[in-house]
């Protein structure tokens, strides 16, 4: 975690986004599920935070660097303002975007409930007579440090720099690394080596799985909120809130990173591919109903309130279209503020009839050309990764062909020509080790949350 964080913070490679490539420009916004009504702009206010922060108590403290006065206290141990500034800026330092106030609010939540977790976690490890040593930390510190500029006696010098310029310290970096340290050592004392795995568990796993061929699972994304009789109704409106946040384009893997309660809290609240008879039923009712992309929720299910995504959907050890890898042309049209609506769609109407007669890839920068028009190609791209929008009409093309027009005067309009696709495979499977390791994986991950819940429930955390 703390190397793929450094890696982002000081220039390392950054991983490979869909989302901001410029042959995916078309927005990817949720969708309302079938029935539900449109959200008006949120009037709903957030009042409790991850592990119950009280928002309208704590938010007012959240942005002051110079405020030394506790937070919130964790056990005896204070957690300031500027612990809290410092590890913000980290975060917008390494995410390479703009937050509105809003949703630096938002960060700033998240960020505090991380600050407490990883100090009931340097904590329970000194309880547990494993103290982090100041030599491991400055160790792991002078490895990310060699990681991002070089083996030079100069490499830590740098790093401590660039944590400065980025308006924190490389006490707030530090810190991070001792209280990921730490929870290494817990899990390793008390959650791995009580994990076992059989093959025969892993054998009838996966002739589950060969059993149901060619049935539908699904991808879901889930945000839980608990609720007690006596909480119901302030837990349902904070859910009717998270939603309208995400109908209005927030995050739903960092919504439910800060609120869900679910064990998939820590992966964005993805349960990963599951059938529909491994949900509750009134789950998998509401699941069955989606597309790809619609969220639904708040729905009421034993113990609290659910809001669910369906991320994806395939068949069970099928080949599935959307794993076609497709080789695409991109062409990008701008439009300047001067052109009439008139102008603008007689332009854009004979920019798509000369793609529609493209015939063949070899063609398209010529076609762009006569247009002004922008080109960038890209050559292996998963049909998956693709807006559902744009996966549909690409599966059904043939090479050669374009999409309609796409986008707007203001922010110019795009088409894909299609210039090759590549079936994928028959699937073959997971094998029996792998799924056993899954399984492993699976129960660490469950174990792992319950640990850290229980390091929360049996805390003594105040926010004065």
């Amino acid at each position: 975690m703390i190397d793929n964080f450094c890696s982002k913070l000081l220039g390392g490679l950054a991983a490979f986004s869909l989302a901001a490539s410029p042959v995916v420009a078309a927005a990817q916004d949720l969708v309302v599920a079938p029935g539900a009504e449109p959200a008006e702009p949120a009037q709903q206010e957030i009042t409790v935070g991850p592990m119950n922060i009280p928002v309208s108590v704590v938010g007012p403290k959240l942005n002051d660097p110079n405020n030394r006065a506790p937070v919130v206290v964790v056990n005896g141990a204070v957690i300031t303002g500027t612990d809290l500034v410092h590890r913000v800026a980290l975060l917008v330092a390494t995410s390479g975007r703009e937050y509105t106030e809003d949703e630096l609010q938002f960060e700033r939540l998240r960020v505090l409930s991380n600050l407490i977790d990883e100090t009931l976690q340097m904590q329970a490890s000194t309880a547990q007579e494993m103290p982090i040593e100041d030599a491991m930390v400055e160790g792991r510190y002078a490895e990310v440090a060699q990681r991002n500029f070089g083996n030079g006696p100069g490499a830590i010098d740098e790093m401590n720099r660039q944590v400065l310029a980025f308006g924190s310290s490389p006490a707030s970096l530090k810190r991070q690394i001792r209280g990921e340290i730490a929870w290494q050592q817990l899990l390793r004392r008390n959650v791995v080596p009580f994990i076992n795995v059989s093959r025969e568990e892993a054998q009838e796993r996966w002739e589950e799985l060969q059993a149901t061929r060619g049935e539908t699972e699904y991808r879901i994304g889930e945000i839980y909120l608990s609720a007690t009789p006596e909480t119901r109704e302030a837990v349902y409106q904070n859910a009717i809130a998270i939603v309208e946040r995400l109908r209005q384009g927030g995050s739903f893997q960092a919504y439910a990173r800060q609120f869900s309660e679910a064990s998939t809290a820590t992966v964005g609240g993805d349960l990963d591919f599951v059938q529909l008879n491994r949900l509750p039923a009134v789950m998998a009712a509401e699941v069955q109903k989606l597309q790809v992309g619609q969220l639904v929720g708040p729905i009421e299910v034993p113990g609290g309130f659910s809001i669910i995504l369906l991320i994806d959907k395939r068949q069970v050890l099928m080949a599935d279209p959307r794993d076609s890898i497709l080789s695409l042309k991109q062409v990008s049209l701008a439009f300047p503020t001067s052109v009439s609506e008139a102008e603008f769609t007689t332009r854009v109407n004979a920019f798509g009839e000369a793609l529609s007669k493209v015939g063949t890839c070899d063609n398209v920068e010529s076609v762009a050309a006569q247009f002004g028009g922008e080109v960038v190609p890209n050559s292996a791209i998963r049909a998956r990764d693709l807006p559902p929008q744009l996966q549909n009409i690409l599966l059904q093309m043939q090479p050669g062909e374009a999409t309609p027009a796409f986008g707007s005067q203001e922010e110019g309009v795009r088409s894909l020509v299609l210039c090759g696709k590549q079936l994928p495979p028959a699937a073959a499977g997971k094998t029996v080790e792998q799924i056993r390791d899954e399984i492993e994986q699976e129960r660490i991950e469950k174990r792992a949350n319950a640990f850290l819940r229980d390091l929360r429930n049996d805390a003594d955390i105040q926010f004065p």
